[in-house]
């Protein structure tokens, strides 16, 4: 029993590392609800994304709990940093193009984003939204359609509505069926993971 419990995870870990997006990161600026963070972990686990990206200038960072988040954090890597150029010129040399959430009038729809690129998705404060220096250096401005009288959505949600749209499109481009990582860094991911 112990030998096919041992063989079902680790087939498990095989299949959700070889789907996870190498090319699909999320930035978070000044969240400070610990409630809206490890939501956001939990869809990042739930579509694939490698790692989250936390940018905090002005909030201090929350403390994610393991009761909130399932554990998502044991799953998603995490980097820190405190200035939107560091984070930028990092993310720029990777070859990531950003694309930032707000409510603008030069914003494209969600919809209207090629989402199978490699990019890292920018979401804003619970109040403030992003900060000026994140919009203006950002390669895209993008909001989500809403057809309500209220304008916005909590930020957990607006990061699940964002990364399921981009999990649509990389599913339908093949981008789940093999992975980004040649075999030695899957096996080397794999046995990452068997250790978590």
């Amino acid at each position: 029993m112990q030998k096919f419990k041992t063989e079902k995870r680790l087939n498990k870990i095989r299949k959700v590392v070889t789907q996870r997006q190498q090319s699909l990161k999320v930035v978070l600026e000044d969240i400070h609800d610990p409630h809206n963070v490890s939501a956001i972990y939990r869809t990042c686990d739930s579509v694939g994304v490698v790692q989250a990206t936390l940018l905090y200038i002005q909030e201090e960072f929350p403390k994610i709990s393991r009761v909130s988040s399932s554990s998502a954090n044991k799953w998603v890597d995490s980097e820190m940093y405190e200035t939107v150029e560091e984070c930028f010129n990092d993310l720029r040399k990777s070859g990531y193009k950003i694309y930032a959430s707000k409510l603008d009038e030069n914003a494209k729809s969600l919809y209207d984003l090629d989402l199978t690129e490699k990019i890292a998705i920018v979401m804003g404060n619970e109040h403030r939204g992003i900060s000026d220096e994140v919009a203006e250096g950002a390669d895209e401005i993008f909001f989500i359609p809403m057809r309500g009288m209220i304008q916005s959505l909590n930020v957990s949600v607006a990061t699940a509505v964002t990364l399921y749209e981009a999990q649509r499109q990389r599913a339908e481009a093949g981008m789940y069926e093999t992975s980004d990582l040649s075999d030695e860094e899957l096996e080397k991911e794999i046995d990452k993971w068997c250790e978590k």
